[in-house]
């Protein structure tokens, strides 16, 4: 029997690195504090931002909250906004950036919510559909719906980047 590897694409996390480090300047120089509330991603952001020495200067909390029990237990989420909206829609990941700053007391926090497959599909949500939410408090929040190709660790992977980066924008600009 042969066996053959076939490579699959690189996962890099020193690239989350270096966007958590510039992320972790930019909070630093304005005096923010940072918190996520993630889904599909189930804490790959927070891994990112831990992984940058002396983050707990500017990164308190984060919370996974994957299924719907823990979305409205944990962030306020309304049961009946899961039901009318899904999970994976900007509807929710609103709602839970908001309850994320709120039970942080962080300044800056995204929200992030998706169908990384290979199941969960629909005919409105493909696999690869993410919902992001950007709050800084006490301004609106911004959201996107976006679509990512790939496996399930790619579409997890391209998610925790745009979430950095999304940060780093909305950030930049205030």
């Amino acid at each position: 029997m042969r066996f053959i590897l076939i490579e699959g694409p690189i996962l890099n996390q020193e690239k989350l690195e270096r966007i958590s480090s510039e992320l972790g300047e930019l909070l630093k120089l304005k005096d923010y504090t940072f918190t996520c509330a993630e889904s599909c991603t189930g804490g790959w952001v927070g891994h990112a931002l831990t992984s940058i020495p002396g983050s707990s200067e500017w990164f308190g909390s984060s919370f996974v909250t994957y299924s719907y029990e823990a979305k409205t237990q944990i962030l306020g989420v309304s049961s009946e906004d899961l039901d009318n909206f899904g999970a994976v829609s900007e509807e929710i990941v609103e709602h839970m950036v908001c309850g994320g700053l709120h039970k942080s007391g962080a300044n800056v926090g995204v929200a992030i919510s998706g169908i990384a497959g290979p199941a969960g599909a629909t005919d409105t949500k493909p696999v690869g559909t993410v919902c992001f939410a950007w709050k800084i408090d006490g301004q609106d929040v911004i959201t996107s719906t976006e679509y990512f190709a790939g496996e399930r660790n790619e579409i997890r992977y391209s998610s925790v980047e745009r979430a950095l980066m999304g940060t780093i924008e909305l950030v930049k600009k205030n």
